[in-house]
């Protein structure tokens, strides 16, 4: 195909491929939200599912703004490489016509302000106390990336393509930082001119990829959908192919050993009921029933108060046992 089939097809194709759609966020948040199911109440799982969920809508953001996008373009979401002892991780991989995206989604809260040092700065609000604070730069962070990636691709390369092409690398290979949360406010007015159209919200995303494109050498290559899907492989070739299983992963981490105290403090509670039972010369379901400890395992009220609020005993029962059952939680 010669360079005038390849313009025409180039501009003849305007749809969003999502060429790899798969990405880890959505692998942890489906196992977080089945643990969850079977071990509720879990506040180490409930607080990295509340994460994993931040970060997924953001880069859910990210891919409902690019299939809004008129340009052609394959998307590669969740790329992970590997050259010799370096590793990278890049969000989404946008291959249009003109330029290769490597794009570093940032679901942050807080307003971002980049100064003309080109720092991040983050600024919340906590307990009604303004707080800022430096932060590494998600800029620096997706530019390694691309270093990774430039480091297999020369090591992939002939050396005539390497002479001719590795010093356009970068120029054909921007990395941009998009901020995916709709309340933040980002502040790039101070920002050096490198660094400024670099860092965007989400809802300026497609409006610089068509900047770009249209603002391109004259001399560009544009390449067909064809040599899209080709360069879309290359890097499917070069992931990492490696499968966590994040089920068995966060149930090691969040839940087996809640399960060995759980079964801990269930006996504990059980020998407890039996030795009251005939010391008090009463049924063991007088103390409490099974289903009443279980919700004493699960929720682990820690002061006769907590125990009250949670309608777990009966007023009675609370009165009569709750300080001996509340010092066997506490232990």
């Amino acid at each position: 195909m010669g360079l005038i089939d390849n313009a025409i097809d180039a501009f003849r194709f305007k749809d969003t491929i999502f060429y790899k759609d798969s990405n880890e966020l959505q692998d942890k948040y489906n196992a977080l939200n089945k643990l969850n199911a079977e071990f509720p109440n879990n506040k180490d799982l409930l607080h990295e599912l509340h994460i994993v969920k931040k970060g997924l809508k953001g880069e859910n953001e990210i891919a409902y703004q690019l299939k809004k996008a008129n340009i052609g373009m394959y998307v590669l979401r969740d790329i992970k490489v590997r050259y010799e002892d370096l590793t990278a991780q890049i969000d989404y991989v946008v291959l249009t016509p003109v330029y290769t995206y490597y794009i570093e989604c940032k679901n942050l809260v807080g307003n971002i302000t980049v100064n003309e040092k080109g720092d991040f700065i983050r600024e919340l609000t906590i307990n009604g106390k303004k707080i800022k604070e430096g932060m590494y730069s998600p800029l620096r962070q997706v530019k390694g990336q691309r270093d990774v990636i430039k480091k297999i691709w020369e090591s992939r390369a002939s050396n005539f393509t390497k002479l001719f092409a590795s010093s356009h690398f970068d120029e054909y290979r921007k990395v941009l930082v998009v901020i995916a949360n709709q309340d933040t406010i980002l502040d790039t007015s101070k920002a050096p001119n490198d660094i400024k159209y670099k860092v965007l919200r989400a809802d300026a995303l497609i409006r610089q990829l068509e900047y770009d494109f249209e603002h391109r050498d004259k001399d560009a290559v544009l390449l067909s959908k064809k040599n899209l899907e080709e360069a879309a492989q290359s890097y499917i070739e070069v992931s990492d192919k490696e499968q966590i299983d994040y089920y068995e992963f966060y149930k090691a981490k969040f839940c087996n050993s809640i399960n060995i105290s759980n079964d801990n403090l269930k006996e504990r509670l059980i020998e407890l009921r039996k030795n009251r039972a005939n010391e008090m010369n009463i049924p063991a379901y007088y103390i409490f029933t099974n289903d009443e400890l279980d919700k004493l395992v699960e929720l682990k009220p820690k002061t006769i108060d907590e125990l009250k609020d949670l309608n777990i005993l009966s007023p009675i029962k609370v009165k009569t046992h709750g300080e001996v059952i509340i010092k066997e939680i506490v232990g």
